[in-house]
């Protein structure tokens, strides 16, 4: 997935300026795919130069230089053409799965700690996940197809945080037995 194709999702969903953009960005994509915001103000560049996307100067900017970014028909497309497109399954590309082999080959190096953090980490996702489940989602809202798809891309990253602390607790008690 390349950058420009979140972005246009995001404007669609709401036209802003950049610096809106990525703060929703960041509270929003940002949890499945990240993006500095020196990287999202270059892609809307390219995105304007592509006649993807317009940015007109924002009435209430004063004397900065703040845009508003608005979604040109050429966006849509580009977005309708790419989302219809077959794409590759992530690959688990994990650094720490190459010091656990290490360990089994050549340890113990210890690694029990970085296990215990890893874990950690992830149930503090999960945990925001499952707040951001509770604010969003209750069971009295509407049920939009869009509100049904946020929802099921929300879960999808509760399951995944789910796995992980399922997985650690597995490696922790597997090594607990060494």
């Amino acid at each position: 997935m390349s950058l420009c194709h979140a972005l246009l999702t995001s404007l669609l969903e709401q036209p802003s300026s950049g610096y809106e953009l990525a703060r929703r960005f960041d509270k929003s994509i940002g949890h499945f795919w990240q993006a500095t915001h020196q990287q999202i103000y270059r892609e809307l560049g390219r995105m304007e130069k592509a006649g993807w996307i317009r940015s007109d100067a924002d009435p209430d900017a004063g004397r900065t230089r703040k845009r508003s970014y608005t979604v040109l028909p050429a966006g849509r497309e580009e977005l309708a053409r790419w989302a219809g497109e077959a794409g590759p399954l992530p690959e688990l590309r994990d650094e720490f799965m190459v010091r656990l082999r290490a360990d089994a080959v050549a340890g113990p190096f210890g690694l029990r700690p970085e296990l215990e953090r890893r874990r950690s980490l992830h149930a503090d996702k999960l945990h925001a996940y499952r707040a951001i489940e509770a604010r969003d989602f209750p069971s009295e809202a509407e049920p939009t197809r869009q509100r049904r798809i946020h929802h099921l891309i929300l879960k999808a990253g509760i399951q995944y945080e789910q796995n992980w602390i399922a997985w650690y607790d597995e490696a922790l008690q597997m090594l607990s037995e060494d």
